[in-house]
């Protein structure tokens, strides 16, 4: 059986089609703190039908496999990609994450979680440093002005203790308990 123009033509408008969403796709993950080179990466695996080596994932993508080794073992690290396991296979084969709910549970924990931790973390050790001035001087406005700071720095650590615990509620899952996932 052969392939006329038309099929040719076809396959290829698909392929095309695949790529303009691959690339879309790989550039709002940035938003997830994610290049569009591993965006692109994860996209390819996501469309695989079958797991993929790195010299598959290199020869679709045309980028060395140092740089898809290292994509890869981030996107592993993020829950987004997990090697996957075939007797008599000697290479290492790796599918996506299909599940898109629990790979942004698993990137907006990581992002936010480590976000709030390093804030509240700062912002205590200004509150410490700015008590510590207020015993060193008897300006009344300067007091005044670090004592206004303190509360400032002191909302901050509420606002991202509350984040933490929404960030809890998007781990456990009973954030769709509040907004249900979409089944159209």
């Amino acid at each position: 059986m052969s392939i006329n123009n038309d099929d040719n033509n076809i396959k290829e408008s698909y392929e095309d089609t695949k790529d303009i969403f691959i690339q879309s796709m790989a550039k709002n993950m940035n938003l997830y703190g994610i290049t569009p080179t591993i965006g692109r990466l994860y996209g390819t695996l996501y469309f695989s039908s079958d797991p993929m080596t790195l010299d598959d994932m290199r020869e679709s993508l045309a980028m060395s496999k140092t740089s898809m080794s290292t994509g890869v073992r981030t996107l592993v690290d993020m829950n987004m990609v997990e090697p996957v396991f075939r007797r008599g296979v000697r290479k290492d084969l790796y599918k996506a994450e299909e599940d898109w709910y629990k790979s942004f549970t698993a990137l907006f924990s990581r992002q936010w979680r480590k976000a709030s931790d390093t804030n509240i973390e700062e912002a205590k050790e200004a509150i410490e440093q700015l008590q510590e001035l207020i015993t060193k001087t008897n300006d009344e406005e300067l007091i005044s002005k670090i004592e206004s700071d303190i509360e400032k720095l002191e909302y901050a650590c509420q606002y991202y203790k509350w984040l933490l615990k929404f960030v809890e509620t998007v781990e456990s899952g009973k954030i769709y308990d509040f907004i249900p996932k979409v089944k159209e």
